[in-house]
């Protein structure tokens, strides 16, 4: 009869960084990419964004896999249905050592951005470590069922959480989108703004300049 154990081991990962951390340095972001990404090409999304006031950490999830049959194109997932609980786990942890690896003091705005598949790192990242962040954003990906009111009760009453995602997005149609904003309402209720832009399930780099001037 097969039995499945579990062992302990120090495991090494990468995660990119776009421009340096100074005394003018007016927003931090850590940006968790989505489905098939890595971390150094998902970070390029936000290079158009001012230099000097933007500093930019991109955590890479570690399970990366071919994505075509020439197996020229890798990607990376954050999480399956497999062993959730203890991967979760495990990502949290490689995330609080790159946050603490990069951010030295206090930002003056803390901008944490899940995409897709990132929403759900995101989110339980600022829920378990409780996060003073002062703007979430949510970006077409789905918020963990498992995640209450009461993981959210420590957010500052200045605090900003948007949902946003494409009004063609093909993977969100018109039951996901409501069940998104009946979590998210529920979750955040006051500091929830909703955010449609015109487009397909994409990052939505207006919106990311937009967010960098008005923080």
């Amino acid at each position: 009869m097969a039995t499945e154990k579990k062992v302990i081991y120090t495991a090494t990962n990468t995660y990119s960084v776009l421009n340096s951390y100074t005394e003018k340095t007016k927003n931090v972001w850590i940006v968790f990419h989505g489905l098939g990404y890595l971390s150094k090409y998902f970070i390029k999304y936000f290079s158009e964004i001012d230099t000097e006031e933007n500093f930019i950490i991109a955590p890479q999830a570690p399970s990366k896999y071919y994505q075509d049959k020439k197996f020229k194109h890798v990607g990376a997932s954050w999480l399956t249905k497999e062993n959730t609980t203890e991967e979760t786990k495990n990502v949290l942890a490689y995330v609080d050592e790159v946050y603490k690896t990069e951010v030295k003091s206090t930002p003056k705005n803390l901008i944490v951005l899940g995409y897709s598949q990132g929403v759900s790192i995101a989110t339980r990242w600022v829920a378990s470590r409780k996060i003073n962040f002062n703007h979430l954003v949510l970006h077409s990906g789905g918020i963990p069922n498992e995640l209450k009111k009461d993981d959210f009760s420590f957010i500052d009453k200045n605090a900003k959480v948007t949902y946003l995602y494409g009004n063609k997005d093909q993977y969100i149609n018109e039951v996901r989108k409501t069940e998104e904003e009946i979590k998210g309402n529920k979750l955040f209720s006051k500091h929830l703004n909703i955010e449609v832009f015109n487009g397909i399930h994409e990052v939505n780099t207006d919106y990311i300049r937009f967010l960098s001037k008005l923080e």
